[in-house]
């Protein structure tokens, strides 16, 4: 933590001057807007990326929340992701309050790093939703120190997309891929490149979106709850990346770097799975042609004690901050849109895309249709009921620390390293990191 809260302070002489570009929130104290009819209205100002998918979901929330309170308003300011996230921290490193929103998004891996470094910056909301309505994971990755922190919103829940017709060649059908395991998924692998030519995945070793679904599917993490390296000593670990290595030796992945060539690698019809999470559905519809060719099927298991074939890539959520003017107006607007309303997340599936945790609305008539282009599966209803058996974890505070540890020693695994070694390598630098 030392070194984390170091570096933000090194950037504080710029503080006042971000403060003076974003929303003010001293401006938000009073700053109540008045509509046309000329009636004064409660603003409350959000910082979020993604106008299309993470604003659009404020704004149906929006469009909810105002059948009942017409006075509220909502401002959405849009920003990058990482200059939301340095904005945010210079401001709050420095003590700096004003500039800053009621309402912000944050990524699932920052939320235990944030409240731990900025002590009663924010909200709890442990009595102001029912978190017993949504997927317990996406719980826990909220909970620290026993107070839940913001509200669940969308998820990363993974699947295994496959080319029906790919594995059909291959001698395969659809009960052959359900609850396999990593071994097994390579075994299939091999024969699909036999009999199609196509390779069964792509692998990247400057990414580690693997690795952490691998990880996460056994109840396991690059860090422990209380933040010390997770790598020597952890069966999930050292068969996480046995089995990184085992398909990357097995000729079955096609190497590819960067986004564009992982998605470029299934929409060409190069590829006969995905292993991702649920948002890559609309990245896969791109591919028009490919139209009914296409399902899912629950993710391969590690052969560990606890493994299982469910795990999450990705996700969100929303916080107040504890000094807001417009905290409480804030907290139950989120509440009872986003952390209440099925539906807001029927809306948000249909008109976004978007999947959330929360189960009520899982039972919903959104939830059961069956896409064509997956030919007829009710895909979504499969992801959730998924989503209900994610292993739940702590991703600590430096989460992104030991992802970066792990990818520095990945070309060495791949290359034949002792694997022992290597854990031990990656420990010893994710220690150096966070001195």
């Amino acid at each position: 933590m030392k070194k984390f809260l170091s570096v933000l302070l090194l950037v504080t002489l710029t503080a006042s001057m971000l403060a003076a570009c974003g929303s003010s929130n001293s401006d938000s104290k009073t700053a109540d807007s008045t509509d046309q009819g000329g009636a004064s209205k409660k603003k409350v100002i959000a910082w979020a990326w993604d106008p299309s998918f993470n604003g659009a979901a404020l704004k149906i929330a929006k469009e909810l929340y105002q059948k009942e309170h017409p006075d509220f308003d909502l401002e959405v300011v849009d920003m990058a992701k990482a200059d939301l996230e340095q904005k945010l921290n210079t401001n709050l490193a420095a003590g700096v309050k004003e500039g800053l929103p009621d309402i912000i998004l944050v990524n699932d891996p920052n939320i235990q790093k944030y409240v731990a470094s900025y002590p009663n910056t924010f909200a709890d909301f442990t009595d102001k939703v029912d978190f017993t309505k949504f997927s317990p994971y996406k719980v826990d990755a909220l909970r620290v120190d026993n107070k839940i922190y913001g509200v669940p919103f969308d998820i990363g829940v993974t699947g295994m997309f496959y080319r029906s017709d790919y594995l059909e060649q291959a001698g395969y059908s659809a009960k052959d891929l359900e609850n396999i395991t990593w071994d097994q998924y390579i075994a299939i692998g091999k024969k699909v490149k036999e009999k199609t030519g196509k390779y069964m995945a792509t692998i990247n070793p400057n990414d580690e979106a693997l690795t952490s679904i691998l990880l996460q599917s056994a109840g396991s993490w690059y860090i422990t709850p209380e933040n010390k390296g997770n790598f020597v000593n952890n069966p999930a670990m050292t068969e996480t990346l046995r089995v990184y290595k085992a398909i990357a030796d097995s000729g079955i992945a096609k190497p590819v770097t960067g986004w564009s060539e992982f998605v470029g690698s299934f929409n060409a019809g190069d590829v006969a799975t995905v292993v991702s999470g649920v948002w890559q559905v609309s990245s896969i519809m791109d591919a028009k042609d490919q139209s009914g060719k296409w399902k899912v099927a629950p993710i391969p298991k590690l052969n560990v004690q606890g493994g299982v074939n469910a795990s999450n890539e990705g996700g969100s959520s929303w916080f107040v901050l504890n000094n807001s003017a417009n905290k409480d107006t804030a907290i139950d607007f989120l509440a009872k849109t986003i952390g209440g309303s099925s539906e807001f997340y029927e809306r948000f599936l249909k008109e976004n895309g978007g999947v959330g945790s929360y189960i009520p609305a899982f039972s919903s008539a959104a939830y059961s249709e069956k896409p064509e282009f997956f030919g007829g599966q009710a895909i979504y209803r499969d992801f959730t009921d998924w989503s209900k058996k994610v292993p739940g974890i702590s991703l600590g505070m430096y989460t992104q620390e030991a992802k970066d540890a792990l990818k520095n020693e990945l070309p060495n695994i791949l290359q034949g390293a002792d694997l022992t070694q290597s854990l031990t390598n990656i420990q010893s630098l994710f220690e150096q990191q966070v001195k």
